[in-house]
Protein backbone atom coordinates (compact mmCIF):
# COMPACT_ATOMS: atom_id res chain seq x y z
CA UNK A 1 0.00 0.00 0.00
CA UNK A 2 0.88 3.56 -1.29
CA UNK A 3 1.83 5.94 1.96
CA UNK A 4 0.29 9.36 1.81
CA UNK A 5 2.51 12.34 2.50
CA UNK A 6 1.28 12.68 5.89
CA UNK A 7 2.09 8.56 6.86
CA UNK A 8 5.41 9.49 5.74
CA UNK A 9 5.72 12.12 7.92
CA UNK A 10 4.69 10.43 10.88
CA UNK A 11 6.46 7.54 10.01
CA UNK A 12 9.56 9.92 10.23
CA UNK A 13 8.22 11.44 13.80
CA UNK A 14 7.70 7.93 15.02
CA UNK A 15 11.43 6.69 14.64
CA UNK A 16 13.71 7.52 17.64
CA UNK A 17 17.54 6.83 16.09
CA UNK A 18 18.43 9.56 14.90
CA UNK A 19 20.42 8.24 11.54
CA UNK A 20 17.93 5.81 10.92
CA UNK A 21 15.13 8.65 11.25
CA UNK A 22 16.94 10.95 8.62
CA UNK A 23 17.28 7.43 6.25
CA UNK A 24 13.97 7.05 6.39
CA UNK A 25 12.83 11.17 5.80
CA UNK A 26 15.15 10.83 2.70
CA UNK A 27 13.48 7.85 1.27
CA UNK A 28 10.54 9.62 1.73
CA UNK A 29 11.97 12.66 -0.53
CA UNK A 30 13.03 10.98 -2.91
CA UNK A 31 9.62 9.07 -3.29
CA UNK A 32 7.97 12.68 -3.35
CA UNK A 33 10.15 14.00 -6.02
CA UNK A 34 10.08 10.78 -8.22
CA UNK A 35 6.49 10.76 -8.19
CA UNK A 36 5.92 14.24 -8.92
CA UNK A 37 8.71 13.91 -11.97
CA UNK A 38 5.73 11.55 -12.82
CA UNK A 39 2.81 13.72 -12.07
CA UNK A 40 1.84 11.61 -9.54
CA UNK A 41 2.31 12.99 -6.14
CA UNK A 42 1.02 10.81 -3.32
CA UNK A 43 -1.86 12.16 -1.65
CA UNK A 44 -1.77 14.60 1.25
CA UNK A 45 -4.03 12.41 3.19
CA UNK A 46 -4.22 13.10 6.82
CA UNK A 47 -2.30 11.24 9.80
CA UNK A 48 -2.06 12.52 13.10
CA UNK A 49 1.73 13.20 14.27
CA UNK A 50 2.88 12.80 17.79
CA UNK A 51 2.92 15.58 20.29
CA UNK A 52 6.52 14.71 20.84
CA UNK A 53 8.69 13.01 18.28
CA UNK A 54 10.28 9.44 19.13
CA UNK A 55 13.81 10.24 20.62
CA UNK A 56 17.19 8.02 21.06
CA UNK A 57 18.29 7.23 24.37
CA UNK A 58 21.23 9.13 24.63
CA UNK A 59 21.72 12.56 24.22
CA UNK A 60 20.30 13.19 27.82
CA UNK A 61 17.65 16.02 27.23
CA UNK A 62 18.09 18.55 29.97
CA UNK A 63 16.50 22.24 30.87
CA UNK A 64 18.30 24.65 29.11
CA UNK A 65 20.22 26.44 31.65
CA UNK A 66 21.51 22.79 32.91
CA UNK A 67 23.57 22.10 29.72
CA UNK A 68 26.99 22.87 30.49
CA UNK A 69 29.03 25.64 28.29
CA UNK A 70 31.99 25.03 27.02
CA UNK A 71 34.44 27.91 25.33
CA UNK A 72 34.40 26.95 21.36
CA UNK A 73 38.27 27.78 21.20
CA UNK A 74 38.98 24.53 22.90
CA UNK A 75 38.93 20.69 21.45
CA UNK A 76 35.80 19.98 23.72
CA UNK A 77 34.05 23.06 23.01
CA UNK A 78 34.15 22.99 19.83
CA UNK A 79 32.85 19.32 19.81
CA UNK A 80 30.18 20.74 22.15
CA UNK A 81 29.21 23.51 19.71
CA UNK A 82 28.78 20.88 16.88
CA UNK A 83 26.61 18.43 19.27
CA UNK A 84 24.12 21.35 19.67
CA UNK A 85 24.31 21.87 15.92
CA UNK A 86 23.20 18.18 15.24
CA UNK A 87 20.36 18.45 18.01
CA UNK A 88 19.19 21.49 16.44
CA UNK A 89 19.76 19.61 12.67
CA UNK A 90 17.74 16.95 14.18
CA UNK A 91 14.52 18.35 15.79
CA UNK A 92 14.47 20.37 12.29
CA UNK A 93 14.27 17.38 10.04
CA UNK A 94 10.85 16.72 12.37
CA UNK A 95 9.80 20.37 12.45
CA UNK A 96 9.93 19.90 8.73
CA UNK A 97 7.72 16.88 8.57
CA UNK A 98 5.14 17.79 11.29
CA UNK A 99 3.81 20.66 9.63
CA UNK A 100 3.27 18.62 6.64
CA UNK A 101 1.13 16.21 8.89
CA UNK A 102 -0.27 18.24 11.76
CA UNK A 103 -2.04 21.05 9.12
CA UNK A 104 -2.68 18.32 6.50
CA UNK A 105 -6.23 19.70 7.01
CA UNK A 106 -5.55 23.21 5.54
CA UNK A 107 -5.94 22.49 1.71
CA UNK A 108 -2.50 24.45 0.45
CA UNK A 109 -0.97 24.29 -2.90
CA UNK A 110 1.08 21.32 -3.92
CA UNK A 111 4.69 23.63 -4.10
CA UNK A 112 4.03 24.24 -0.47
CA UNK A 113 4.96 20.56 -0.24
CA UNK A 114 7.70 20.74 -2.57
CA UNK A 115 9.14 23.27 0.52
CA UNK A 116 8.73 21.18 3.03
CA UNK A 117 10.02 17.83 2.23
CA UNK A 118 13.02 19.46 0.27
CA UNK A 119 13.72 21.21 3.50
CA UNK A 120 13.37 18.09 5.19
CA UNK A 121 15.77 16.53 2.96
CA UNK A 122 18.33 18.89 3.73
CA UNK A 123 18.04 19.27 7.31
CA UNK A 124 18.78 15.60 6.85
CA UNK A 125 21.76 15.63 5.17
CA UNK A 126 22.91 18.73 7.19
CA UNK A 127 22.40 16.37 10.47
CA UNK A 128 24.61 13.47 9.07
CA UNK A 129 27.35 16.25 7.94
CA UNK A 130 27.41 17.13 11.22
CA UNK A 131 27.71 13.83 12.70
CA UNK A 132 30.31 13.16 10.31
CA UNK A 133 31.97 15.76 11.42
CA UNK A 134 31.64 14.53 15.08
CA UNK A 135 33.18 11.78 14.44
CA UNK A 136 36.34 13.03 12.71
CA UNK A 137 36.81 14.87 15.94
CA UNK A 138 36.59 11.11 17.96
CA UNK A 139 32.90 11.77 19.19
CA UNK A 140 29.40 11.33 17.99
CA UNK A 141 25.76 12.42 18.44
CA UNK A 142 24.29 11.78 21.86
CA UNK A 143 27.73 12.14 23.63
CA UNK A 144 26.61 15.08 25.60
CA UNK A 145 23.82 15.92 26.81
CA UNK A 146 21.49 18.42 24.73
CA UNK A 147 18.59 20.97 24.99
CA UNK A 148 15.11 19.96 26.10
CA UNK A 149 13.64 22.81 24.89
CA UNK A 150 13.82 22.70 21.10
CA UNK A 151 10.56 21.05 20.33
CA UNK A 152 8.59 23.84 22.73
CA UNK A 153 8.35 25.59 19.88
CA UNK A 154 6.15 23.49 17.82
CA UNK A 155 4.12 22.80 21.32
CA UNK A 156 3.26 26.33 21.37
CA UNK A 157 2.21 26.66 17.92
CA UNK A 158 0.08 22.59 17.39
CA UNK A 159 -2.80 24.66 16.60
CA UNK A 160 -1.71 27.77 14.66
CA UNK A 161 -0.32 27.01 11.66
CA UNK A 162 0.63 30.53 10.75
CA UNK A 163 1.92 30.70 14.53
CA UNK A 164 4.22 27.59 13.17
CA UNK A 165 5.56 29.71 10.43
CA UNK A 166 6.05 32.93 12.22
CA UNK A 167 8.27 30.99 15.00
CA UNK A 168 10.05 28.21 13.48
CA UNK A 169 11.27 29.23 10.13
CA UNK A 170 10.94 32.99 10.43
CA UNK A 171 12.22 33.45 13.87
CA UNK A 172 14.65 30.22 15.02
CA UNK A 173 15.68 29.20 11.65
CA UNK A 174 16.24 32.66 10.89
CA UNK A 175 18.50 33.09 13.62
CA UNK A 176 20.78 30.19 12.45
CA UNK A 177 21.82 33.00 9.74
CA UNK A 178 22.36 35.42 12.12
CA UNK A 179 24.99 33.26 14.17
CA UNK A 180 26.57 30.71 11.75
CA UNK A 181 29.10 32.88 9.95
CA UNK A 182 30.68 33.11 13.47
CA UNK A 183 30.97 29.64 13.94
CA UNK A 184 32.37 28.78 10.33
CA UNK A 185 34.96 31.45 11.59
CA UNK A 186 35.97 29.74 15.05
CA UNK A 187 36.34 26.09 12.69
CA UNK A 188 38.56 28.45 9.81
CA UNK A 189 40.42 29.38 12.90
CA UNK A 190 41.32 25.88 13.85
CA UNK A 191 41.99 24.67 10.54
CA UNK A 192 39.03 22.11 10.30
CA UNK A 193 38.15 22.48 6.56
CA UNK A 194 36.17 19.94 6.95
CA UNK A 195 33.50 21.01 9.54
CA UNK A 196 34.26 24.65 7.46
CA UNK A 197 32.28 22.88 4.43
CA UNK A 198 29.42 21.31 5.85
CA UNK A 199 28.69 24.39 7.74
CA UNK A 200 28.60 25.98 4.29
CA UNK A 201 26.31 23.94 2.86
CA UNK A 202 24.00 24.43 6.15
CA UNK A 203 24.40 28.05 6.08
CA UNK A 204 23.52 28.21 2.29
CA UNK A 205 20.48 26.02 2.42
CA UNK A 206 18.96 27.23 5.49
CA UNK A 207 18.62 31.39 3.48
CA UNK A 208 15.56 29.19 1.61
CA UNK A 209 14.37 27.64 4.61
CA UNK A 210 13.20 30.69 5.81
CA UNK A 211 12.19 32.11 2.76
CA UNK A 212 9.98 28.96 2.76
CA UNK A 213 8.59 29.93 5.81
CA UNK A 214 8.12 33.78 4.79
CA UNK A 215 6.61 33.38 1.59
CA UNK A 216 4.01 30.93 2.74
CA UNK A 217 3.44 32.82 5.76
CA UNK A 218 2.24 35.76 3.36
CA UNK A 219 0.15 33.20 1.26
CA UNK A 220 -1.80 32.66 4.12
CA UNK A 221 -2.11 36.28 4.88
CA UNK A 222 -3.20 37.31 2.11
CA UNK A 223 -5.92 34.31 2.28
CA UNK A 224 -7.03 35.71 5.48
CA UNK A 225 -6.74 39.57 4.28
CA UNK A 226 -4.09 40.17 7.17
CA UNK A 227 -1.30 42.41 7.53
CA UNK A 228 2.13 40.19 7.48
CA UNK A 229 3.91 42.77 9.50
CA UNK A 230 1.09 43.29 12.08
CA UNK A 231 0.64 39.56 12.06
CA UNK A 232 3.44 38.08 12.37
CA UNK A 233 4.59 40.57 15.17
CA UNK A 234 1.46 39.91 17.19
CA UNK A 235 2.38 35.92 16.47
CA UNK A 236 6.10 36.22 17.96
CA UNK A 237 4.96 38.30 20.78
CA UNK A 238 2.65 35.43 21.41
CA UNK A 239 4.17 32.43 20.88
CA UNK A 240 8.15 33.21 21.41
CA UNK A 241 9.50 33.46 24.65
CA UNK A 242 11.85 36.37 25.05
CA UNK A 243 13.15 39.30 22.82
CA UNK A 244 14.76 38.62 19.08
CA UNK A 245 18.80 39.16 19.72
CA UNK A 246 20.90 41.37 17.43
CA UNK A 247 23.29 41.65 15.91
CA UNK A 248 21.01 40.24 12.80
CA UNK A 249 22.84 38.82 9.39
CA UNK A 250 20.43 41.51 7.35
CA UNK A 251 22.02 40.91 3.70
CA UNK A 252 20.80 37.12 4.59
CA UNK A 253 17.60 37.48 6.00
CA UNK A 254 16.54 39.89 3.36
CA UNK A 255 17.48 37.50 1.05
CA UNK A 256 15.23 35.66 2.56
CA UNK A 257 11.81 37.98 2.24
CA UNK A 258 12.57 39.27 6.29
CA UNK A 259 12.98 43.35 6.06
CA UNK A 260 13.89 44.43 9.15
CA UNK A 261 10.43 46.14 9.94
CA UNK A 262 9.66 42.82 10.61
CA UNK A 263 12.37 41.88 13.18
CA UNK A 264 14.21 44.91 14.78
CA UNK A 265 10.55 45.86 16.81
CA UNK A 266 10.99 42.21 18.26
CA UNK A 267 14.21 42.89 19.18
CA UNK A 268 16.28 43.24 22.93
CA UNK A 269 16.68 46.93 24.00
CA UNK A 270 20.63 47.22 23.97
Amino acid sequence: MNLTLSQMAVEVLTTADGHEKTAISRKHAATWFAARERNEPPEIGHATPPDFPARPEKPELLNPRDVPHRKPGSEAGRIALLHAVAHIELNAVDLHWDIIARFSHVKMPIGFYDDWVKSADEESNHFNLVCECLKSLGSHYGALPAHAGMWRAAQDTATDFMGRLAVVPMVLEARGLDVTPGMINIFKSAKLPNVVAALETIYAEEVAHVAYGSKWFHFLCGRHEHDPKDTFHELVRTYFHGALKPPFNEEKRADAGLPPDFYWPLAEKR
